[in-house]
């Protein structure tokens, strides 16, 4: 086996993988370097995918040509499209899914690639040349060179786990962490902060009492993540598995209370900042003390496995009280567990000090992705990997970068987010994020990136080709329903059984599809055409959406294009901001740490004002 590559990834989570695979994918030597080949991508948290904003991340990063959607799809349980009672553009795909099934889908893909070699151990150290990074120094003694390094080491840079008094080293639970490689980049200049994430007690399904549970279950009509015409586990007639929502109640809220006194979490043990948007259990007590009853859910862990996850129960309290609390939860009263629920605390890096490549601005050639970065989730990690992986090919390559922008995609608001505003505490992707979300909608992803990745030599030939059928078939449907007239006799029956007013008229049938109670698929049933071409229900709900959305998405994109100019007002990487003497005190520290490289990404500072936005533009701008 060489010890020399073009890029060495560090850590075999969802960020590594994608960002192996992307830069092996585009012609660099990969060698990947995690102690687990097991393991790969491993769910360690929920075994699911997806979900309000990470649904859209998740088609993104296989718009790009990344894999989290095509396993995802092989490995799902149950799927259910979330938010279909509201607009598209909070539709969001989310599966349940096998988690042993999952790893051994992405080792298989991993395996099946050429340029890429799996190496299990820890790394300990980087190797450096003339301030720039060559190289990674393993606790075993091996030494690999490459001309660039992508870290991804998730929760296990010093990592630390607790339950209740007891804390103990690791990553997960019988994992363990990984040290050396903070202290390093800390002595570099990248500062070093703590956060804390956390996961629930894993239950023996055999031990609850079903009939006190309500069932929740998949949709009818399950789809898949991945754009590629490969059906996915649940389409293949492998059948959906059932989820299951449960409460707790006052009883259990007072034997929670009477750990806090031995929780990590309030006797100072974690100093991390923990995520607001998947709370422990006991901090949802405090923050939200007037509540009666938190809503939990029981969901699988794989299809042959009896271990299912207490979604909402995460914490770090004795375990002792978390079986009392438990045992008083409605189902319950029985119920045996195989793990505890458990906290864990770790280093992250300041996401500031990155470039929108996501290469350090402090050591060249070393990229960072994933909860190294200060975020929460699979789907997160994921696209800071593939991004990562397809700029440091690019920069091996001589290339130009890979950026994208706020308007593209929601990686693009992710990262932007991380750069110019920083985290005080783990970042989660939510559509109220992107000001561009109708946009930004999880069935046009393909069509917003797949070209983009193509030119780049990452999205194959077979992804493009899809994508172009499919956007001629929006448009020949878009012209169908733009010219074709509908009688009143051959509508009437239809708009009365959906309220709504009947013709007197013939109308467009774009006119018609534009009411809110009306629907696209249900109108092409009714209308006579003089063609049998059929069109998927990707194709005619694009369709459906741009008609009925025409004005939101025409000030989207407007608004979209104002502030691209902004994209195009270059600043020099090493400008004296002190020179400028209209800029507030504050802007000019800001710009000085941070060093935006255009001035719509100054504009996204924390203290930058708009008054200091005009300051630049007379200046940059002339």
């Amino acid at each position: 086996m060489t010890n020399r590559f073009d890029i060495i990834v560090v850590g075999g989570g969802h960020a590594g993988c994608e960002a192996a695979m992307a830069a092996a994918n585009m012609g660099s030597s990969v060698l990947l370097l995690t102690p687990d080949l097991n393991g790969l991508a491993k769910m360690s948290c929920n075994p699911a995918v997806g979900g309000i904003a990470k649904g859209q991340i998740v088609r993104e990063i296989d718009a790009l040509g990344g894999y989290m959607g095509l396993v995802t799809d092989a490995a799902t349980l149950q799927f259910r499209m979330l938010n279909r009672s509201k607009g598209p553009a909070m539709w969001s795909p989310r599966a349940q899914c096998d988690k042993q099934l999952f790893s051994k889908t992405w080792l298989s893909f991993l395996l099946s690639n050429s340029k890429l070699k799996i190496y299990a151990d820890f790394a300990e150290s980087f190797l450096f040349e003339n301030q720039k990074i060559c190289g990674v120094r393993t606790i075993t003694g091996a030494i690999f060179y490459s001309e660039a390094v992508i870290l991804t080491a998730g929760t296990f840079l010093n990592g630390k786990m607790f339950v209740g008094r007891h804390s103990f080293e690791g990553g997960r639970i019988g994992e363990k962490a990984s040290y050396g490689i903070s202290d390093q980049l800390a002595s570099a200049g990248i500062p070093v902060a703590r956060m804390k994430t956390g996961t629930p007690p894993r239950i023996d399904i055999r031990s609850v009492d079903f009939s006190r549970l309500l069932r929740q279950e998949g949709d009818a009509s399950p789809e898949r993540f991945s754009f590629l015409d490969v059906p996915s586990a649940v389409q293949d007639g492998r059948g959906q598995m059932e989820c299951y929502i449960l409460h707790t109640n006052l009883k259990v809220h007072e034997i929670l209370k009477s750990g806090f006194d031995e929780s990590p979490l309030f006797t100072g043990m974690i100093q991390g900042k923990g995520p607001r948007y998947c709370p422990s259990i006991e901090d949802k007590l405090r923050t939200f003390a007037d509540k009666d009853s938190h809503q939990l859910f029981l969901e699988p862990e794989g299809k042959d496995s009896p271990e299912y996850y207490l979604q909402g129960f995460s914490s770090s309290l004795p375990l002792e009280v978390q079986m009392e609390a438990m045992h008083a939860i409605k189902g319950l009263e029985n119920v045996e567990v195989f793990k505890p629920a458990y906290a864990v605390e770790y280093d992250y890096f300041d996401p500031q000090y990155l470039n929108y490549t996501l290469e350090s601005r402090v050591i060249e050639s070393l990229y960072l992705a994933g909860q190294v970065n200060g975020t929460t989730g699979y789907e997160e990690a994921g696209a800071q990997g593939i991004v990562a992986g397809i700029n440091a090919h690019l920069k091996v390559s001589g290339r130009e970068p890979f950026i994208l922008r706020r308007d593209q995609a929601y990686i693009g608001v992710l990262i932007d987010d991380l750069i110019c505003k920083g985290v005080d505490e783990p970042y989660r992707m939510f559509t109220s994020r992107a000001e561009y979300r109708i946009l930004l909608r999880q069935d046009n992803a393909d069509s917003r990136l797949t070209a983009l990745s193509y030119e780049l030599g990452l999205a194959s030939e077979q992804r493009y080709k899809l994508v172009m059928l499919k956007q001629e078939q929006i448009e020949t449907l878009s012209e169908y329903c733009d010219h074709r007239k509908v009688k009143a006799s051959e509508v009437n029956d239809y708009l009365l059984s959906k309220g709504s007013s009947t013709l007197s008229e013939s109308k467009h049938l774009a006119e018609l599809v534009s009411r809110p109670e009306l629907n696209l698929e249900e109108l092409l049933q009714i209308v006579p055409r003089g063609t049998n071409e059929h069109f998927s229900s990707e194709v005619v709900n694009s369709v459906e959406t741009a008609i009925k959305y025409s004005g939101y998405l025409d000030r989207e994109k407007l608004q979209a294009e104002k502030n691209a100019r902004l994209e195009y007002i270059k600043i020099p990487d090493n400008f004296d901001f002190d020179s400028l003497s209209g800029l507030s005190i504050e802007c000019r520290q800001k710009l000085t740490k941070y060093r935006p490289g255009t001035i719509a990404q100054a504009s996204r500072i924390s203290g930058v004002s708009p008054a200091d936005i005009s300051v630049l533009l007379v200046f940059f701008g002339r």
